[in-house]
């Protein structure tokens, strides 16, 4: 801690967060929990087997891995631009005020991260791999990967950082937000795969 820091907070705001934190946060997630686990379940679009079948064996290409690889280029390159923008105000002290434009960028990422996990979602079900929902979840997140990348390579050019303070205060930061940008995108993967077996598996009719 260094005396006089432009960061610190006084106690009466530590005070205010702890109390928001344990009167406001902590009481709403157990009323949450306690009713969704009370809420029915929705009935599946179609009768299911007990026995789960067999997945065979998966192409190389549709490993785990490479289509993470893959999938995480476009969401991220559809926000690229707008990243750059966002990285100079939050650590270049750069004035932000192009936020219309951040809005449609936003747009952009909602449905390219739905239509990347939706079609290797199809991709997967053609190939008979039903285990769908985490692999969407980690399709809509790839791009993170990416973006911690970027903030690799933004820390080696743009910024002039030295002590380990300052380094561990950027990759702090930059770890968290990319965690959230990581749950965020596959939020949006997995709600969108689980919107898309509802449709087609719903549109099934058997006699």
């Amino acid at each position: 801690f260094v005396e006089g820091s432009s960061g610190a907070l006084p106690f009466g705001a530590l005070f205010t967060l702890l109390f928001l934190w344990l009167c406001v946060s902590v009481p709403l997630v157990f009323l949450g929990s306690f009713y969704g686990y009370r809420k029915e379940l929705e009935p599946n679009p179609v009768r299911t087997n007990q026995i789960p079948r067999a997945v065979p064996e998966q192409p190389w290409y549709m490993s785990l891995v490479v289509t993470n690889i893959v999938c995480g280029i476009l969401p991220f390159a559809a926000v690229s631009v707008e990243v750059s923008f966002i990285m100079s105000a939050l650590w270049l002290h750069q004035i932000y005020y192009i936020f219309g434009f951040l809005m449609l960028v936003v747009i952009v990422l909602v449905i390219t991260c739905a239509e990347v996990s939706i079609l290797l979602c199809y991709f997967q079900l053609k190939f008979e791999d039903y285990h769908w929902w985490w692999r969407s979840f980690l399709t809509g997140g790839s791009c993170s990967g990416y973006l911690f990348v970027y903030a690799l390579w933004y820390n080696l050019t743009s910024l002039d950082m030295s002590g380990p303070v300052a380094f561990m205060i950027y990759f702090g930061y930059m770890s968290l937000i990319c965690l959230s940008f990581f749950l965020i995108t596959g939020s949006i993967g997995y709600f969108s795969c689980l919107w898309f077996n509802w449709q087609i598996y719903g549109s099934i009719k058997v006699d």
